[in-house]
């Protein structure tokens, strides 16, 4: 716009011509459409800062930005959740959200597995972008027990400083065993996102040999979640079966690879979360029917329809 009235203030200045009529036509022509589409804009940024995810979506009215694994990359969709036995790669339960991240989808997801199995308690595999503390311990309450990685979110490790990993918790004398053989002990509780977190240092850091791996404050201090034994006992369970992790990508990854195949590279064709929860509803109907019958065959399942 500024680059357009710098045109208009030199035609002003030269001598009329019908050339320089007509250029100054096209410049405000040029720049009622800018001053147009700068109202345009503007409407929608009120929008969007009044929308409670600041986002707008205008091919979808429910779509939102997800992220891909391309770093800075992302796509504006829906997020798929599914639950997938490992014996047969059923698809047990599944749901579309249009909530970019699955960190609070775990304990949603596995409780409804769990009621559409039946069972008392349940095994649940998944990978790392669901670890959420809450619905971690959500899930245990739920008598559904749960093995993930957690993400190493510490810069301490790349700085090549040690990680609290490297801390040992003493659970009888409540205190952390540091690399260089101090205890640090209890000093306060505070809350912080809802959860109780207690507080552990020690003042021996400042003597210690090993301070400049350690830390680059004064002091070395461990957060500690109240329940924190629960996320110990995930990491344990996946300390002793490794496996898990493999298991999980060949059994989840299965469904998703034959279902983007079917799907196409047009993805969803339906607009609206509810519009797209029945597509999808109907991709899973046709995935499960597909793998019923290459389990039992075909006469076997018309049988136990009809039965």
């Amino acid at each position: 716009m500024a680059r357009y009235l710098s045109q208009l203030d030199t035609a002003d200045l030269q001598e009329p011509s019908e050339a320089l009529a007509a250029k100054t036509a096209h410049l405000k022509e040029k720049l009622a459409k800018l001053a147009s589409e700068l109202q345009r804009l503007k409407a929608l940024e009120e929008a969007m800062l009044a929308s409670p995810d600041q986002q707008i979506s205008l091919t979808d009215p429910d779509a939102r930005s997800m992220a891909t694994s391309g770093r800075g990359s992302g796509v504006v969709g829906y997020n798929v959740q599914v639950a997938v036995d490992t014996e047969h790669h059923l698809i047990v339960t599944h749901e579309v959200t249009n909530t970019g991240s699955d960190r609070s989808q775990l304990a949603n997801i596995a409780t409804q597995a769990k009621d559409v199995l039946g069972a008392d308690r349940l095994d649940v595999v998944a990978d790392r972008g669901y670890f959420n503390s809450p619905e971690i311990l959500a899930c245990l309450q739920a008598d559904i027990t749960v093995t993930m990685p957690k993400p190493m979110t510490s810069g301490a490790k790349s700085d090549g400083r040690f990680g609290k990993q490297d801390f040992v918790y003493l659970p009888a004398e409540d205190v952390y065993r540091c690399p260089a053989g101090e205890r640090l002990t209890y000093r306060y509780t505070n809350e912080e996102d809802g959860k109780a977190l207690r507080r552990y240092w020690t003042t021996a850091c400042s003597c210690c040999p090993l301070k400049a791996r350690c830390t680059t404050g004064s002091e070395r201090r461990i957060t500690r979640w109240e329940h924190e034994h629960v996320l110990e006992a995930v990491q344990q369970r996946l300390d002793k079966n490794p496996q898990a992790m493999r298991v999980r990508r060949e059994t989840v990854e299965h469904p998703f690879g034959t279902l983007k195949m079917r799907m196409g590279a047009t993805h969803f064709l339906m607009k609206t979360l509810p519009r797209v929860a029945t597509e999808m509803a109907l991709h899973v109907l046709a995935y499960n029917l597909t793998r019923v019958m290459n389990i039992l065959g075909i006469q076997p399942l018309m049988a136990a329809m009809s039965a």
